[in-house]
């Protein structure tokens, strides 16, 4: 007999277990931080002002996402109620340099920073005389510089204390027990991560690790550890002509100190303008935008790859009462993902009755898709796949 292929290791995530993740707006001051947030948001929560620390505290809403399967889904069901996926969006106080050591807002900026688990870093590319600059000038690369590094003596302050802490701890550590070993192991890994830090003089997210070293990592809650998706704030005429002399310059940048980081060009001046267009106003602006290509809004974009970061994915639930899109990280079981929508369904979880959504949009109705042999029934071992439409058996 051929001996048994091993299986393979399922990667651990870094970050926080939840399905209920966070996403933070973060940058120097007067970048359009609070602009980006009130037009994310569609709101005027965030306060734009041109001068430093406008943003004090930090202000939540909820993003809907746009998805075309979401939409095929409200057509074919016709529901009463439509509920899509929502990314949670934070605007953040602007950093400036020696934030790590308390300048500025420093210490509240970065606890903050601490409490969301993906990071929107907006990065300001256009020359404004009637916006200031915290630092003097528009320059994006030394705006990046200031932040990667504040970011990292944080977390390098908050390793070597938890590693001192660990040492001091582990003084009388023997050789034999399991809790022993357990203990070095996590000092090796903490030391791993200051070595990663300083010596390596990468992020935290871009070490080699492990999965039990990632759940070490995760313990520490690093600032670097969280993942980072790059917003170029361009002027409109810029990012309608899709040129910039700083894009070529930052995209060099990432891919040197952080290489695979998503980076989005969009105009907040844009944004704005095209926020204050009613439905039909903005229906004209889109076809127009189609046709000049970069002239069109990048929010739906951006709030995509904000989710997508956080290594977030979506089932539906479909019927008439309700079409609605659950929010889940990629690698939940069908039980978990069945707790989504109340605990009892996890706790007496039966099984799932699950159909792809590109079998429905192929077969047209649920029906069909039955009759294709395509509606599977699932029971705990069973991952989710983004797309999924589920309806979730319980016990009594």
């Amino acid at each position: 007999m051929p001996p048994k292929k091993a299986a393979q290791e399922k990667k651990v995530l870094l970050g926080r277990p939840s399905n209920n993740l966070k996403i933070g707006i973060v940058g120097v001051p007067n970048v359009g931080k609070s602009s980006f947030f009130n037009v994310l948001s569609d709101t005027d929560l965030g306060k734009a002002a041109n001068f430093p620390y406008a943003t004090i505290n930090p202000e939540e809403a909820r993003i809907p996402v746009p998805d075309a399967r979401f939409e095929w889904l409200c057509d074919l069901y016709k529901p009463a109620s439509r509920v899509p996926a929502f990314l949670t969006c934070i605007d953040i106080a602007g950093l400036t340099a020696g934030a790590s050591t308390g300048a500025g807002l420093g210490n509240a900026f970065l606890s903050h920073v601490r409490a969301v688990d993906g990071i929107f870093q907006v990065i300001r590319a256009f020359d404004d005389a009637e916006v200031i600059h915290v630092e003097g000038d528009v320059n994006p690369l030394r705006d990046m510089e200031i932040i990667q590094t504040e970011l990292r003596l944080k977390d390098i302050e908050w390793t070597e204390k938890h590693l001192d802490g660990l040492k001091r701890g582990g003084r009388a550590l023997g050789n034999n027990s399991l809790a022993d070993r357990a203990k070095k192991e996590e000092i090796a890994t903490v030391e791993k991560v200051l070595k990663t830090l300083t010596v390596e003089n990468k992020d935290a997210r871009k070490g080699d690790w492990t999965n039990k070293e990632i759940e070490v990592v995760n313990s520490l809650s690093l600032l670097t550890a969280k993942p980072v998706t790059y917003l170029v704030n361009l002027s409109e005429k810029d990012y309608t002509r899709k040129k910039n002399k700083w894009l070529p310059k930052i995209k060099a940048w990432i891919d040197t100190n952080n290489p695979g980081d998503p980076l989005i060009p969009f105009s907040v001046a844009l944004e704005e303008r095209l926020s204050h267009l009613d439905e039909e106003e903005k229906a004209e602006a889109q076809k127009e935008g189609a046709q000049k290509e970069g002239a069109q809004s990048a929010l739906g974009k951006i709030t995509q790859a904000g989710y997508a970061s956080l290594d977030l994915i979506r089932y539906f639930t479909c019927g008439p009462d309700e079409v609605r899109a659950w929010t889940i990280r990629r690698g939940t079981k069908a039980p978990q993902a069945a707790g989504v929508i109340h605990s009892d369904f996890e706790n007496k979880f039966v099984c799932g009755e699950i159909m792809s959504y590109d079998d429905l949009k192929e077969h047209g109705s649920e029906g069909a898709v039955k009759a294709a042999g395509k509606l599977r029934q699932q029971g705990k071992p069973y991952e989710m796949v983004d797309g999924d439409i589920a309806y979730w058996k319980a016990g009594a």
